[in-house]
């Protein structure tokens, strides 16, 4: 669908309309997205000269958890002698975080599913951290119930699948998806991370999670509500668009009884800053690479590097801007996340709040709220953290809306989209900051399995961000990262 933004903006002023006025003032606008230095590289626009030449064996080009992971590898394996240039002045790619007089709170990835025995890596790096200690997990780490509620039919209700209110076949539709679940992960094909188990290619791959739920039947409006929203959640495309394959792996790749998820108030922002801690003498901010030639030179606007090994953490798309290198041929998701400050809470109905509420076919995801794993009993003053993916639309009408509609349209919108849920939010809310991401994650679109991935045309040139596996998980940006660092260090 390609939606103008003249018909979003009419759109959202309908719904804006509805809501009650109020004359309280409202702080905010957009937190740097580093949109003009992309865009400066996208252009291929001309740069300084660099005023000086630094030898060091190895760059890592990014500092999101791949480039950070790679870092935390190559540490782990004694060579200390690197250096890891970011484009921007905040490390963490989707992992960044912020904070205000009330919480921490995410910027984007907010939460990490618990790991089981077979993720040897992530349980490295949490007991590194001192998240797992003997097999048992930090308890403060561990999401607080509840943990999930749904807003629909006017009221607040528990979990996001809950059968209250479905009929016998949609309960039934929901516990044969459950054996369908069941029996791919029994095939050992839907593995975290995907290298692991994941084929070539898959009768799966060749449809979308819509076609899929037609050829087996599925009709029940609210089995395919939640099959949508997992997709728009984990993906930021809809069930149309994604491989029924990815849609699986959404499920079967997870264990079937999940403790946690592990999460913090800035969310994966505790993971990245962690790292940052250990790496903060080799990172370098605002130091975006705007060129690699041959003979593994590295440019940044200051500094020449002159390596003996790249490793390549950055969205990959992005190569063939910097370097003779060919397209990536993938397809990144928009996302908008904001962070609401409120200086008290909002009227509602039906059950209390969650650390994830969602609205029952909002265009957005919901909110996370970041005081929710905080012991105090009483909290006057939270955040919350709104999420909207652009499924709806294609990625490049997406990104033009991102750019061109101001922050005070953004907030309308917020406002008109939670205000179903929570009238007087406005009344409520003091400040809204905003984070447009115009190439969050990567799309397992169908087809994905079996397209080609980039490679650096040597051994010593190595690509490591997560959009390898066609799936943006915390997880596989710390094995393509990993990867990286050990492929690097066998070529040394």
């Amino acid at each position: 669908m390609t939606l103008s933004r003249r018909s979003f903006l009419f759109a959202s002023a309908a719904l804006i309309g509805l809501r009650r006025k109020t004359n309280r003032p409202l702080a905010g606008g957009f937190a740097d997205d580093n949109m003009s230095v992309g865009h400066r590289i996208r252009d291929a626009a001309s740069w300084p000269t660099p005023s000086r030449v630094v030898r060091t064996p190895i760059v890592i080009v990014g500092a999101g958890i791949a480039g950070l992971s790679a870092g935390w590898r190559l540490l782990k394996r004694g060579h200390s002698d690197f250096v890891i240039l970011e484009l921007g002045d905040q490390a963490g790619g989707n992992a960044r975080w912020g904070q205000n007089e009330v919480s921490a709170y995410p910027w984007a990835a907010h939460y990490v599913p618990v790991p089981g025995p077979n993720a040897t890596l992530v349980r490295e790096l949490f007991t590194d951290l001192g998240v797992l200690h003997n097999g048992v997990w930090e308890e403060r780490a561990l999401c607080f119930a509840p943990k999930e509620r749904l807003f629909i039919n006017g009221e607040w209700r528990p979990g996001l699948d809950s059968v209250i209110g479905l009929t016998g076949r949609d309960r039934a539709e929901f516990k044969r998806f459950d054996d369908e679940v069941l029996a791919a992960r029994a095939t050992g094909q839907f593995t975290i991370p995907m290298a692991l188990g994941a084929p070539a290619s898959s009768p799966l791959d060749t449809m979308s999670v819509t076609q899929w739920l037609a050829a087996k039947g599925f009709t029940s409006p609210a089995l395919r509500w939640y099959l949508d929203y997992a997709c728009r959640d984990d993906f930021g495309a809809s069930a149309s668009v994604t491989s029924a394959w990815a849609g699986l792996h959404y499920f079967a790749a997870r264990e079937p009884e999940d403790p946690g998820p592990l999460t913090w108030p800035e969310g994966n922002g505790w993971i990245a800053r962690a790292l940052i801690s250990r790496l903060e003498s080799r990172l370098h901010r605002s130091s975006p690479v705007y060129h690699i030639a041959p003979g593994y030179r590295v440019f940044t606007p200051d500094t020449e590097y002159r390596a003996e090994a790249v490793i390549f953490a950055a969205p990959s798309f992005l190569a063939s801007h910097i370097m003779d290198a060919p397209r990536a041929s993938y397809e990144y998701s928009p996302w908008l996340v904001a962070n609401l400050t409120l200086d008290r809470w909002p009227k509602e109905t039906g059950v209390g709040p969650a650390w994830d509420n969602v609205i029952f076919n909002s265009p957005a995801l919901g909110y996370v709220v970041a005081t929710h794993q905080d012991l105090r009993t009483n909290i006057e003053r939270t955040v919350w953290t709104y999420y909207r993916s652009f499924a709806e639309y294609t990625p490049a009408v997406a990104r033009r809306m991102l750019a061109e509609t101001s922050w005070r349209d953004w907030a309308d919108s917020i406002f008109a989209d939670l205000g179903e849920a929570h009238p007087d939010l406005r009344d409520c809310v003091s400040r809204i900051d905003i984070m447009r991401h115009a190439h969050a994650m990567v799309r397992p679109t169908v087809g994905f399995l079996g397209r080609p991935h980039p490679t650096g045309g040597t051994p010593r040139l190595v690509y490591a961000n997560s959009d390898l596996s066609g799936v943006s998980l915390f997880e596989e940006a710390q094995f393509r990262g990993v990867a990286a660092a050990d492929q690097v260090i066998a070529q040394l």
